[in-house]
């Protein structure tokens, strides 16, 4: 007999969803090319998109906002307050992170239905606020929360 995996919790299939509706959002806004990585709560890659246009390092600094979230438990813009009152302790972080952590606006926590953190989804393409906007916009078409501080 084999046994069924667990379902993830933050599915393959809403990852792209969340990447689809974040770049509906873009274009809606008409914003420049964006790249759109959605990680799990291990911050392991679940799906990237980069649009046409898109520069060479849109993908680590997509990561690194979305990593930098899920690695304090909070949005990137909170880790971007954080890091004009304490730069030390971003330093400290970004290096235990072998420099992988960026710390401006632009990530959001994935919240379950249950308040849970599921993931991180982190955008890079246009200024950070607007990135961060698609990013609510993508994880809220898929029927989750968005921690943005």
């Amino acid at each position: 007999m084999s046994a069924v995996p667990p379902k993830p919790a933050l599915p393959l299939d809403t990852a792209r969803t969340i990447i689809a509706a974040a770049r509906t959002k873009g274009r809606e806004l008409s914003l420049k090319p964006l790249s759109v990585i959605v990680l799990d709560a291990g911050g392991h890659t679940l799906a990237f998109e980069k649009e046409d246009g898109s520069s060479n390092l849109r993908f680590q600094v997509a990561h690194g906002k979305a990593y930098g979230a899920l690695g304090v438990g909070a949005g990137s813009r909170a880790l971007f307050e954080r890091a004009k009152q304490q730069p030390f302790f971003v330093q400290a972080l970004n290096g235990l992170a072998d420099g992988a952590v960026v710390p401006v606006p632009g990530a959001v926590l994935v919240k379950s239905p249950e308040g849970a953190v599921i993931g991180a989804v982190g955008i890079s393409g246009d200024t950070s606020d607007n990135d961060e906007i698609c990013a609510i916009a993508g994880v809220e078409a898929a029927g989750l929360q968005a921690q943005a501080d």
